[in-house]
C-alpha cells in the first residue's frame, strides 16, 4: 500500500486521537527533508549474519500511516539472520545514535530467526532524532527469540515505530518494550501466528515526566488454534504535563480454538496533573478457549507502603523510590541482561529525583 493511497492523519481517527498530530506531523507531511542522522552499529556473535538490502517486501503490510511511510521513503532494509538451531549465549545489539533533528531517519529492521533457534536482539536507541521505523520479527516453527526495544532518547526526540511479528509454530516470543526518553514516542506492537502452539509474552515500561506523551499500542491477532499470549505493560507519570497512552487490543477469531490469552496495565500517577489513557479491548470470536481476560488500573502511591517504610526510619524520598524500583522490578527482571537492567533503574532513579523536570 503506497502512502499516496492513505490520507494524512487529523487527529479525529481512532487510531491517533490521543496522540499529539501537531508534535509529530513533521515527520509526517514531508515538511522536514528525509535524511540520515544516525548512527548505527551492529554487535552480533558469530554465525549471525547482518547485512543490508534494497526493496525487501513486509512480511506484514502496514495499516498505520507512519509504517506505510517508513516502506516508501527508507533506502534499505537491515536484515538480521539467526541460522537455524543457533544458540547464542550473548545478545544481538543495534545501537542507534541520533544527532540531529533536521532530517527525518525512516529505518526498516527485518528479523529472520532459523527454526529452533534461540536468540537475543537489543536495540537501543539515545540522542536527538526524527525517526520513523518499521522492524519486522519472523520466528520459523521452534524458534525462541527475546527482542528488546530501549527508548533512551533525548528529551526533543519524536519516534513513530511499528513492531511486527509473526510467530511459527511452537515458537515464542519474549517482546520487552521500555520507553523513558523523548518528546513524543508512539509504537505499534503487533502480533500474528502463523501456525498452532505459538506464544507471546510482551512486558512494556514507561516513565513520563513534563512536556512527554509516551504512546503504546498493542495488537495481538489470534487466529490460529492453541496459541498463548501475556502482555503486561506498566507505566510512571511525574509531572503536571506528563501524558501516556496504553491501547491493548487482543482480537480471538472463530478458527482460534483453545486460545489462552491475558492483558494487563498499570499505571502510577506521582504528582498532580499527570495524565494516563488507559483501553484494554478484547474481541472475543469463539467460547471455545482456555481463557481470556485483562484488567487496567491507575493510580496515586500506596500511602500504606509509603508509611511502612517512613515509621521504618526511610526518608520520604527513599521511601517513594523503594515502591516505584518494586512496581518496575517484575518487568526489568524479564531483560535478564544486569548491565541493562542497572542502567534502566539508574535513569528511573535520576527522573524521580529530577520531579519531573
Amino acid at each position: 500500500m503506497a502512502t499516496a493511497q492513505l490520507t494524512l492523519p487529523t487527529g479525529r481517527e481512532e487510531a491517533w486521537r490521543f496522540t499529539p498530530l501537531q508534535k509529530v506531523i513533521s515527520v509526517l507531511d514531508g515538511s522536514v527533508s528525509a535524511g540520515s542522522t544516525i548512527v548505527r552499529n551492529i554487535l552480533s556473535s558469530g554465525g549471525v549474519k547482518a547485512y543490508a538490502e534494497n526493496a525487501v517486501s513486509p512480511i506484514v503490510t502496514p495499516e498505520d500511516f507512519a509504517a506505510t511511510l517508513t516502506l516508501d521513503k527508507s533506502p534499505e532494509t537491515l536484515i538480521i539472520e539467526i541460522p537455524v538451531e543457533y544458540n547464542g549465549a550473548e545478545p544481538i545489539v543495534i545501537d542507534r545514535t541520533g544527532s540531529s533533528l533536521g532530517s527525518v531517519n525512516f529505518e526498516r529492521i527485518q528479523v529472520r530467526a532459523g527454526r529452533h533457534s534461540q536468540a537475543s536482539i537489543v536495540v537501543h536507541n539515545s540522542g536527538s532524532a526524527l525517526l520513523a521505523e518499521d522492524i519486522e520479527l519472523e520466528l520459523a516453527e521452534g524458534a525462541h527469540l527475546t527482542f528488546i526495544s530501549l527508548q533512551e532518547w533525548e528529551n526533543d526526540a519524536t519516534h513513530l515505530g511499528r513492531h511486527q511479528a509473526v510467530i511459527g509454530k511452537d515458537a515464542k516470543l519474549t517482546l520487552i518494550e521500555v520507553t523513558l526518553g523523548g518528546s513524543t514516542v508512539r509504537l505499534l506492537p503487533r502480533v500474528n501466528f502463523l501456525d498452532t502452539g505459538g506464544e507471546i509474552d510482551a512486558f512494556g515500561l514507561y516513565f513520563a515526566t513534563s512536556g512527554q506523551h509516551l504512546e503504546h499500542r498493542v495488537h495481538v491477532e489470534h487466529d490460529k488454534p492453541h496459541c498463548r499470549s501475556r502482555v503486561t505493560y506498566k507505566g510512571a507519570l511525574l509531572g503536571n504535563s506528563a501524558r501516556t497512552v496504553w491501547f491493548g487490543d487482543v482480537a480471538i477469531r472463530p478458527q482460534a480454538l483453545g486460545t489462552d490469552t491475558y492483558e494487563l496495565n498499570r499505571n502510577l500517577l506521582l504528582s498532580d496533573g499527570a495524565r494516563a489513557d488507559s483501553v484494554p479491548n478484547l474481541e472475543i470470536e469463539t467460547g471455545e478457549i482456555v481463557g481470556a481476560g485483562h484488567a487496567s488500573a491507575t493510580g496515586r502511591f500506596d500511602d500504606d507502603q509509603l508509611f511502612y517504610l517512613m515509621s521504618r526510619g526511610i526518608p520520604a524520598t527513599d521511601a517513594r523510590r523503594l515502591v516505584l524500583r518494586g512496581f518496575f522490578a517484575e518487568l526489568l527482571r524479564n531483560i535478564k541482561i544486569d548491565t541493562i537492567e542497572e542502567r534502566l533503574m539508574a535513569r528511573i532513579d535520576r527522573e524521580l529525583s529530577a520531579g519531573g523536570n
